[in-house]
């Protein structure tokens, strides 16, 4: 992987990053940051306090005023209530209202139960922390979603009821060593009572009893609240999709401003959003993930209008508590987002094949030449049209083979796949099809418009009971046909850390590279990282160099997770699943 030093060499400095000194718009305040830490410090210490054994004469002092039981679930509570305080610092530090909702309340609560502990110190810490947030409130202003409210709601009512009905069930049918007489009622109250950590009006002749009725209450209770307050503060997302307007005026952009990037196309995925600068010549294409806005490859629309789109991104983001990401972006759009204060790493390197210069002459192109011949010896012959071309039956029997030869039950890709076949909208693509000598289709090839003179690819299937070599066959086939259809470059698949295979192969590789090469071979069975950079490279391509923006150090495992559920290769509860396989016509 190159270096910190060589990939900013390879980034043009053209406006500068934002200086260390100067806070990037979008990064939390130091006094939001420094209440945050304060709270998950108070946190930790409520919840190690809470195991940890009690003065002996605090408890018999108490035991007149409080019940034992009593005592024990403030010492629960008070743990979890220490955790929760932990849980909720990441929701501060973004700013979260609802985090700081929470954090009040529960600062309020973890003073009732040290007082009901009889541990004044904390207590005392715990009411100078909530005097502290709500000085400090205005600084916690993101906005919550609306969805997550609602399911925090059902799940809490879930467990409390779930809880009351146990509780009310197990207090009816012990009954009978219940001392006095005492009706349905009172039950009811003395279960309600337990659920929030209070012993009800209800005396048991065994103490066992009555001490398993509170247990099985008291859990119900605070698994309800702990719950709730999880999914109430679990990261927000946005529904997918575009405005009416918003299709053709990207489609207006990608045509007169989309040769800089050949995956700009892609911003038409329907599980993607839009955001546009003020005067819409420009726009940033993202989908919200586990609270992480992720935005594909550059801005589109005219450069000189980026900032303004890249500075209403991040305001979304500010305004939501989301982490802004890029995933994607070239050389240019690394430097537009560097500019605003995000960090840039190299991911690997896209393939570029310039039309013109293109040849199955020499010894370099002997495996892709041999490859071409033994497909066409075998009778393999392809087909290389635009889908508004052909008919409505044909169309059909090719979609029914792209989802036949995938691999899976998950459409993969986000920030370099187009993730539809043969949808009207999308006439201007590119198909190779590829037939055998019994004109059965064995293989095809979806190329999406890259600017006005360029092709980039989008999805590749292959039929594995065919021969080797239809790969090259259909790839070979597109380039050919390039020039009559005024095609200059066509861009291929994604080479993710290149530059590692590329310089362990090198003369005098040092140790470090060669190990790092050694580890990513290891991987390469799952996520096809090596064996992608040898498919392309066979082509004698140019390789342009692809990025990941990221915030902070301290954001990129959550930046990580966010890309690779982007890309399904983690599961993810919107991954794009397509029919089942049927048979290929």
């Amino acid at each position: 992987m190159a270096t910190a030093v060589e990939q900013r060499q390879r980034v043009p400095q053209g406006g500068g990053k934002t200086s260390s000194r100067e806070r990037a718009p979008w990064q939390p305040p130091p006094a939001r940051v420094v209440v945050a830490r304060c709270v998950q410090v108070v946190g930790a210490f409520d919840a190690v306090a809470a195991v940890l054994p009690s003065w002996h004469n605090r408890m018999a002092t108490l035991a007149h005023m409080m019940p034992t039981a009593g005592m024990l679930t403030a010492r629960t509570a008070t743990a979890v209530v220490g955790l929760l305080l932990v849980y909720l610092g990441a929701g501060l530090r973004r700013g979260k209202r609802r985090a700081w909702q929470l954090a009040t309340g529960l600062c309020a609560l973890s003073v009732v139960l040290h007082i009901v502990k009889a541990t004044p110190a904390p207590a005392v810490v715990a009411a100078a922390l909530l005097g502290v947030l709500i000085v400090e409130r205005d600084r916690f202003h993101a906005r919550g979603d609306v969805r997550n409210r609602w399911r925090a709601l059902w799940v809490c009512a879930g467990f409390l009821a779930a809880g009351f009905v146990l509780g009310f069930v197990e207090v009816a049918l012990r009954s009978r060593q219940l001392i006095g007489d005492a009706g349905p009622l009172a039950w009811a109250q003395h279960v309600a009572l337990g659920m929030i950590g209070i012993t009800g009006p209800l005396e048991f002749e065994h103490p066992v009893t009555g001490t398993a009725v509170e247990l099985t209450t008291g859990t119900f209770g605070l698994l309800g609240f702990v719950a709730g307050a999880v999914l109430l503060l679990r990261p927000g997302t946005r529904h997918a999709g575009f405005q009416a307007e918003d299709e053709p005026q990207v489609r207006t952009l990608l045509t007169q401003h989309g040769e800089g990037d050949s995956l700009g196309y892609f911003a038409l995925r329907s599980d993607k959003s839009i955001i546009w600068a003020p005067s819409r010549r420009a726009a940033v294409s993202y989908r919200v993930i586990n609270g992480v806005s992720l935005a594909s490859g550059n801005p589109l629309g005219i450069a000189s209008a980026w900032p303004d789109a890249i500075s209403a991104w991040l305001a979304d983001c500010r305004e939501h508590g989301w982490t802004p990401a890029v995933l994607g972006c070239n050389t240019a759009g690394g430097t537009a987002y560097q500019r605003f204060g995000l960090d840039a790493i190299e991911l690997g390197d896209e393939a570029i094949i310039d039309t013109a210069a293109f040849t199955l002459e020499g010894r370099s192109m002997r495996t892709v030449r041999q490859a071409v011949g033994r497909a066409r010896r075998a009778g393999y012959t392809c087909q290389v049209v635009r889908p508004r071309d052909l008919d409505d039956e044909t169309l059909e029997r090719a979609r029914q083979c792209a989802v036949a030869f995938r691999q899976g039950s998950v459409e993969r890709g986000f920030s370099m796949a187009l993730s539809r076949f043969g949808d009207p909208a999308d006439g201007d693509c590119l198909l190779v099809l590829c037939h055998d000598g019994e004109g059965r289709l064995r293989g095809l090839l979806q190329f999406v418009p890259w600017g006005g003179n360029g092709l980039s690819l989008d999805l590749m299937r292959a039929d594995r009971g065919a021969d080797n070599g239809i790969t090259e066959l259909m790839i070979v086939s597109a380039v050919e046909a390039a020039p009559e259809l005024g095609v200059k470059q066509v861009s291929l698949n994604f080479a993710v850390l290149r530059s590692v295979f590329a310089r362990a192969e090198q003369l005098g590789a040092g140790p470090v590279i060669r190990l790092w090469a050694r580890a990513l071979r290891a991987v390469s069975g799952l996520w096809q990282i090596e064996s992608l950079y040898r498919a392309n490279a066979k082509y004698q391509p140019c390789w342009q160099p692809r990025f990941l923006c990221f915030p902070s150090a301290r954001d990129l495992s959550r930046v990580t997770v966010a890309a690779l559920s982007a890309e399904a290769f983690l599961p993810s509860g919107r991954a794009r699943r397509t029919p089942e396989r049927g048979p290929c016509a």
